[in-house]
């Protein structure tokens, strides 16, 4: 079957077999790696991207079910060699430590922003609640959030560039 959405800003057409996982059309079809895939089982939250600006596991979602949609992977982050304030706090504040689950992480982070400017360190734990990190204990994780959140609130300029 063929498939049409946009990833990331730009409009894609593909063809596919009807089963095929987003995570799997996004990695392998698009060569986009930044989206990990870890579990299978959608319980560890590596495989998370932006669909129509919301969160999902990308290996519960088909690639068809997409079509049509607009997906947003770690890589649609920066724009133009600017980081996303998301981005940028987890440089500053080490909310990283091996990076597997970190492009999930950003994306979970990013939509919370988008729709909470200000979020209190609970719903920040709340947001990521479906996401497991082994290494870092999840302080710097909500750490590089709020940072992310203070630079936002006290930049001009919004998300993407426009002001």
């Amino acid at each position: 079957m063929q498939v049409t959405m946009t990833v990331n800003g730009e409009e894609v057409t593909k063809e596919i077999e009807g089963r095929l996982l987003l995570v799997h059309f996004i990695r392998d079809h698009l060569g986009l790696t930044g989206t990990h895939w870890g579990c299978d089982t959608s319980n560890c939250g590596t495989c998370v991207v932006l669909m129509d600006d919301e969160p999902v596991k990308s290996c519960t979602v088909l690639a068809a079910m997409a079509g049509g949609r607009q997906v947003r992977t770690v890589e649609g982050l920066e724009v133009d060699g600017v980081l996303d304030p998301v981005q940028e706090g987890f440089m500053q504040c080490h909310g990283l430590q091996c990076g597997f689950c970190t492009p999930g992480m950003m994306l979970t982070a990013r939509a919370l922003l988008d729709d909470n400017p200000d979020p209190t360190e609970h719903e920040i734990r709340e947001a990521i609640s479906g996401q497991i990190c082994r290494c870092t204990g999840y302080s710097t994780i909500v750490r590089s959030v709020q940072w992310a959140a203070n630079a936002e609130s006290e930049s001009p300029v919004t998300v993407g560039g426009a002001s």
